[in-house]
């Protein structure tokens, strides 16, 4: 019955119009230009590439940048391992993961979550809590 529930209140918390999809900006070692304009804008795959990954390269000739889609792990992977690298000075290595839209873009200000997501939010929590009562 638990597991019938616990189904049930899952299903509804991610219906087919609450897919697990994020926008990243995509470029390739881009100069001078950290790529965070419309046309870098990509949709990452479903349920799949979860985070946004953002490296900046200081080279002799400038600042590098590249920007993806990532799975969670490969992401957290990789910034881990570089993170001895991230000096700021020349050829420093930074990789950042982050995992909200367009984050690997320019910094924001921190906003407000919608309500959306925040009732969905609820929704899971309230789902864990009272799953044991069932």
């Amino acid at each position: 019955m638990r597991l019938l529930v616990l189904a049930t209140l899952f299903g509804l918390f991610l219906d087919a119009g609450h897919a697990l999809q994020i926008q990243c900006y995509q470029c390739e070692e881009m100069k001078h230009n950290d790529c965070s304009t419309p046309e870098y804008i990509v949709n990452c795959t479903v349920n799949v590439q979860d985070m946004c990954q953002k490296e900046v390269l200081v080279k002799p000739d400038g600042i590098h940048y590249r920007k993806s889609c990532a799975t969670s792990g490969a992401c957290l992977i990789s910034s881990s391992g570089y993170q001895q690298f991230c000096t700021g000075k020349l050829n420093s290595v930074c990789i950042t993961c982050c995992n909200t839209p367009l984050c690997n873009g320019p910094k924001r200000k921190r906003t407000v979550p919608s309500t959306g997501t925040t009732k969905r939010s609820l929704l899971f929590l309230t789902t864990l809590v009272l799953l044991p009562l069932v």
